[in-house]
């Protein structure tokens, strides 16, 4: 027992060292996220969830698993053990090829992005209480595209001109967030969010005439919320190890504080020069939307579960496809209603073999469709992927263990001059488990 608690804490220790590591890393230009549709709005809302449940389609508002921590749903931290400690600290990495067509052209590139996704931890109140703290990201932006203009009847005589813009920052979530469960079958929880971050945009007309002053133009946006998240869960037993369970989560729609500064400068021969420098404070008139989302679960006992989860997030008065939210004009965005069908499964062949390890892997596997908050040009940008999974147990009597999964699907297409893209996302979790709380018998 001594031995398998200090490897819990090496665990814990490698982890903050990766996250500080990592995070060190993010400095500079790197991009928490990379998409040309992140140009819009707040950018991409991340998808939720730990490597667990993302693996199975991204579900978790009807999961209750006491060997996971769920951050899906706040009623679900109540299922943990009443003397347990647990921690979960995620990487992604993101891996894109987009391709777009332009009347007879066809244009394709792409990129890949490796970043933290979430720390939480999770422990024991009181009796069929917990709490759990973490951090997780809500929104990415990252771009970095051009445009070279070389036909004489649209440049004149001004020669070539190169049309740039260039975008990156990210959204962050901290939550703390506490259930508690009744009559053994119903669970309610209530989470608190702050939203924090920063989000820059620019865009520049280079022309190669030295004579001509370039310009360029942007906006630095410093992002605060303050908002609460809702949770339910009710569990049914059905006989033979069957329990079905229904869940319910709801996000309140918040407005969006802090400041954004908005500038334009005209740049020759080295010396620049500020045409317009505005800071205003983010008050009324911006906002995050609120998101309802409903699921059921099916499980037998620790061997296999199913599960479904449809979530519905409404944008249309967030005020986002407003030119002066970002001080950059985003013709053809509106903001629309967002919805997303989840379904997922898990798997557990023998959880106490002890001659075949590969039968004490948890598998999973997952579907999706989701559909963005926003339209662009009428259309909207949907994505479809299929997630597969696996746990692999590192302790025999415990539940720590190294989560694997991988997101493989596709989001726009290339009608209308949209970008389509094609990702495989790798998600990597540490799942760490401890007994802290009770009393050593014999030593």
């Amino acid at each position: 027992m001594k031995m398998t608690k200090g490897f819990t804490r090496i665990i814990l220790l490698l982890a903050f060292i990766l996250s500080c590591v990592s995070v060190d890393a993010q400095t500079g230009a790197a991009f928490g996220g990379y998409s040309p549709y992140s140009v819009f709005g707040i950018g991409d809302i991340a998808k939720e969830g730990t490597a667990y449940t993302r693996s199975m389609g991204g579900v978790g508002i009807a999961n209750r698993n006491r060997r996971f921590i769920n951050i899906t749903n706040p009623a679900a931290v109540s299922s943990i053990d009443s003397s347990s400690f647990m921690a979960d600290f995620g990487l992604v990495e993101n891996n894109v090829i987009f391709d777009q067509r332009l009347g007879d052209r066809r244009l394709r590139s792409g990129n890949n992005t490796f970043n933290i996704h979430n720390f939480v931890m999770a422990f024991p109140i009181y009796r069929s209480s917990a709490m759990m703290i973490g951090i997780t990201p809500f929104s990415d932006i990252g771009y970095d595209f051009s445009n070279y203009v070389t036909n004489t009847d649209i440049i004149g005589v001004t020669n070539n001109i190169n049309h740039s813009h260039y975008g990156e920052g990210s959204v962050y979530q901290l939550f703390v967030a506490g259930g508690v469960t009744f009559w053994k079958r119903l669970s309610v929880g209530a989470e608190l969010l702050y939203y924090f971050g920063t989000l820059d945009r620019s865009s520049g007309t280079d022309f190669t005439d030295a004579s001509i002053r370039d310009i360029s133009v942007g906006s630095e946006m410093l992002v605060r919320a303050l908002s609460g998240k809702f949770g339910l869960q009710y569990e049914q037993p059905l006989g033979n190890n069957l329990h079905v369970t229904f869940g319910s989560t709801y996000r309140l729609r918040t407005n969006m504080k802090g400041s954004t500064s908005s500038y334009e400068y005209a740049e020759l021969s080295g010396i620049r020069d500020t045409v317009s420098f505005n800071t205003f404070d983010n008050r009324e008139g911006l906002k995050i939307g609120d998101e309802l989302g409903v699921g059921v679960s099916l499980r037998s006992a620790e061997r296999w579960s199913v599960e479904f989860n449809y979530l519905r997030s409404d944008w249309r008065n967030s005020g986002m496809d407003n030119p002066s939210f970002t001080g950059l004009v985003s013709e053809g965005f509106t903001t629309s209603v967002s919805q997303s069908f989840r379904a997922g499964f898990e798997i557990v062949p023998n959880r106490n073999d002890i001659r075949y390890y590969l039968r004490r892997c948890s598998y999973r596997a997952g579907l999706y469709y989701d559909q963005s908050y926003y339209r662009f040009n009428g259309n909207r940008v949907d994505a479809v992927g299929l997630t597969l999974g696996i746990t692999l147990p590192v302790a025999a009597r415990l539940f720590n263990g190294i989560s694997l999964g991988v997101d493989i699907g596709q989001r726009g297409s290339m009608r209308n001059a949209m970008v389509r893209e094609r990702y495989a996302t790798i998600s990597v979790g540490f799942n760490i488990y401890d007994r802290w709380f009770h009393k050593i018998r014999y030593e």
